[in-house]
């Protein structure tokens, strides 16, 4: 009989456990969501691990979803990257969305929101937006044109959608409070005007954009999302994402925040991880040094240790920083257990065996893994010459110094013993 694997608890498990027993929700389905703007690097793999994981651990599934509301920054390539890197971390998404599947009924939602007093078209300059939004210590300003009629805005909104106004010139807003302590909170825009680039999958069809507030949180309602977990940078944005949800009477998602996964001496931002691709500073997404995951497959990362890494930083409500050296460490172990041993010389020295037949090849027998016996052995050849690193031998060795010496024996890895009993040199010494 086997023992079940009892999982750590966590604010989150602990939270969908509630969820469950209360009757709130009588399955579990949660989503990730990426923007395919970049390529997914090890931070990512946290939120993969995390989402994946409790739909998996509570029998529910998991969508994949891609945030194409921005087609300014957007490519087919990352699309089809981050889905591979999905699949090597072992995870595979019940259905795969993309927010604009659902533009049509985001732009009815905004309609609906406008009919009730509870959003307005606001012909502000973007500074003006900006400047009246206020500080954390000084409230916004109301818009002048925040009480326009509702059949205004609407007239006005549907203007922008033809294509009417240029880019910038106007916007949709949320009528919330201007008064708000919560910035988030103060009249957010919910659709902006960008008449290029065409976008990936709806062309030209659309010169309007839902704002990622506005769609994710109603994207993750219109799927039936029960649980929609994001990083901690949008807890102050939970009170909007509630905000529309009540406002529309749509399903009830919950938002859970979780901490960010950052490590030491890590480029953590896609920004700067663009940079770095586009200027040519490295070699592309898969270069090895990059903190993607598609670069640590090629640096010869397993997909389980990655795995066993995040689960060993935990979930945590509060932002920290891992230390890289926690990162190696899982890698060494798993590769300790999985990983093939070979051997090379990089430094050469010449050894010649006088005692050996000169037209003599022997196949000896070595061990592919002495922590694996299923991975078995391997033949390697050996004859009167081989090579050993200039390092394991010394002419005169000091104390403690139990490689190959004049007069001293060893005995070689999967071979013989040897002993020196002399040193001919080249012209180079």
């Amino acid at each position: 009989m086997t023992e079940e694997k009892t999982l750590p608890s966590n604010f989150i498990r602990e939270a969908v456990a509630e969820d469950l027993a209360s009757g709130r929700f009588d399955h579990i389905a949660t989503r990730f969501p990426p923007e395919p703007n970049g390529y997914l690097h090890i931070g990512h793999a946290r939120a993969i691990i995390i989402t994946f994981g409790i739909a998996e651990e509570n029998n529910g599934f998991c969508n994949l979803r891609f945030d194409d509301t921005n087609p300014v920054k957007e490519e087919v390539e990352y699309i089809d990257a981050i889905k591979k890197d999905i699949q090597w971390l072992g995870f595979q998404w019940k259905n795969e969305f993309y927010a604009s599947d659902y533009f049509d009924q985001l732009y009815d939602f905004a309609i609906r929101l406008i009919k009730k007093g509870k959003a307005y078209v606001d012909e502000q300059t973007p500074d003006e937006v900006r400047e009246n939004r206020g500080t954390l210590k000084e409230p916004g300003s109301n818009s002048p044109y925040r009480d326009r009629p509702a059949e205004e805005s609407l007239d006005l909104f549907e203007r922008m959608k033809n294509g009417e106004f240029p880019d910038g010139s106007i916007v949709l807003r949320a009528k919330i409070d201007m008064a708000s302590g919560n910035i988030s909170m103060r009249d957010p825009i919910m659709y902006r005007i960008l008449h290029e680039p065409p976008h990936h999958r709806t062309g030209n069809k659309w010169c309007i954009y839902p704002m990622y507030d506005f769609a994710h949180g109603q994207s993750d309602s219109i799927e039936g999302i029960t649980h929609s977990l994001c990083s901690l940078e949008y807890e102050n944005h939970r009170p909007l994402y509630n905000w529309f949800i009540n406002e529309l009477e749509i399903f009830p998602t919950r938002q859970i925040e979780f901490a960010r996964l950052n490590l030491t001496y890590t480029v953590m931002s896609k920004r700067r991880l663009v940079r770095l691709v586009k200027e040519g500073y490295v070699k592309g997404w898969d270069d090895p040094r990059m903190p993607t995951l598609t670069g640590y497959r090629r640096r010869g990362y397993t997909p389980e240790a990655i795995r066993s890494f995040v689960e060993a930083t935990g979930v945590a409500k509060k932002n920290s920083t891992a230390d890289v050296g926690l990162l190696e460490h899982h890698i060494r172990q798993d590769l300790n257990i999985r990983a093939d041993r070979r051997m090379a010389v990089l430094d050469p020295l010449k050894v010649v065996i006088t005692n050996y037949p000169e037209d003599k090849v022997e196949m000896l027998e070595a061990v592919n893994n002495p922590e694996d016996d299923s991975a078995g052995t391997r033949e390697i050849p050996f004859s009167r010459e081989i090579y050993i690193e200039r390092d394991d031998f010394h002419e005169d060795p000091p104390k403690k110094y139990f490689r190959l010496a004049l007069g001293r024996e060893v005995r070689l890895r999967y071979g013989y013993f040897v002993t020196a009993t002399d040193i001919v040199r080249d012209d180079a010494g």
